[in-house]
């Protein structure tokens, strides 16, 4: 066996064992750490364990789609969840945004000399958990040990592979002025949970990350209505770097009205102290639907009786003025253009 795992099998994990990675630890280490961590967490039950370099997979219906994304989110751990639940929510985040149903996942991981096992056990649960919640099945895999301080305890890349539906399409290309635009709940949680860890901050209400899976709400959207045009989950650079994407690839323009977006007191409060705008802080759980506007009701109802959204809110308007700009309109009638940011408000949230 390679540092590949192919994850076919259970292996009972030992939990009392807490020794440090070590770099150079040869084959039987890593013999060791794929078959007593990873394969017990991921392997399929009743299915034989055959050591290979690739997993096989089983053709699926529909138009294939295929997504990559790296996770070195610092700290590991933070109010709401953890890396490992990050990375899988993530990739499964990015193929429900082109409407697709999640099924398989890869994880390579880099490990870094004198990480602990209980911290990778912790990690590698986690992933377990989010993964059968959404129903998406981690086929294979990689792993790699760096020297004490090329990496920040775990860096995760993944891939994933889903399925799209006939008749599904989600692009920029369908955003049509009249188009409405609505949000699935209250922005800035999950920047402002890790930045709360990172910064020693604390709040009078708990305020956990929104870190959370998308895809049950994307299907519930599907089925009850088909006039959705696209959707985009608002991660890096947040609301603002989403819709200002969709104006200019569209070439359209955007109106957003500031009293109607959702944003809890802690994460205003925290922003204020930070010197951060709200609308540019990474969410993990969140995402903007443009829609047609007669339909706009009908999927907010939706959203509204769907867990992963909190506070959905229709919050502006697509229109034919000033292709590719985006404007939020205050309260008493003022504008403002949004504007892409020069660099990152917030680096290693993901």
């Amino acid at each position: 066996m390679s540092d590949d795992f192919n994850l076919n099998c259970p292996v009972p994990i030992d939990n009392h064992k807490t020794v440090q990675l070590a770099h150079g630890g040869g084959g039987r280490m890593m013999r060791g750490l794929v078959e007593g961590t990873f394969l017990p967490a991921f392997a399929e039950k009743g299915k034989p364990f055959v050591p290979h370099d690739s997993a096989v997979l089983e053709p699926c219906d529909g138009r294939l789609a295929f997504t990559t994304d790296s996770f070195v989110i610092s700290p590991l751990f933070f109010p709401g969840g953890d890396i490992g639940r990050l990375a899988v929510y993530g990739t499964v985040n990015d193929l429900a945004m082109a409407g697709a149903k999640p099924l398989y996942l890869s994880d390579g991981f880099i490990l870094e000399e004198g990480l602990s096992m209980e911290t990778l056990r912790r990690v590698v649960c986690s992933m377990r958990d989010a993964a059968a919640e959404v129903g998406v099945r981690i086929v294979t895999g990689d792993t790699k040990v760096v020297d004490r301080g090329q990496c920040d305890g775990i860096f995760i890349n993944t891939a994933g592979i889903g399925a799209v539906p006939d008749g599904v399409e989600f692009s920029p290309g369908r955003v049509t002025p009249g188009d409405a635009v609505l949000v699935s709940g209250d922005l800035g949680r999950h920047g402002i949970a890790v930045m709360s860890v990172r910064e020693g901050l604390e709040f009078e209400g708990a305020l956990p990350s929104d870190c959370a899976s998308l895809a049950g709400l994307v299907d519930a959207m599907l089925a009850a209505a088909a006039d959705v045009h696209c959707l985009r989950d608002l991660t890096r650079g947040g609301l603002a770097a989403a819709v200002i994407e969709i104006a200019q690839h569209a070439g359209v323009g955007i109106e957003l009205e500031e009293s109607a977006i959702p944003i809890a007191e802690p994460v205003a409060g925290a922003c204020e102290l930070l010197g951060l705008d709200p609308l540019y802080v990474a969410n993990e759980g969140r995402l903007a639907a443009v829609v047609r506007a007669e339909a706009a009701e009908v999927v907010l109802e939706i959203m509204q009786s769907h867990p992963a959204a909190q506070r959905p809110t229709i919050i502006g308007t697509v229109t034919d003025r000033h292709a590719g700009v985006v404007e939020l309109r205050g309260p008493l009638g003022g504008r403002r253009i949004v504007d892409e940011l020069s660099g990152e408000q917030m680096p290693r949230i993901c």
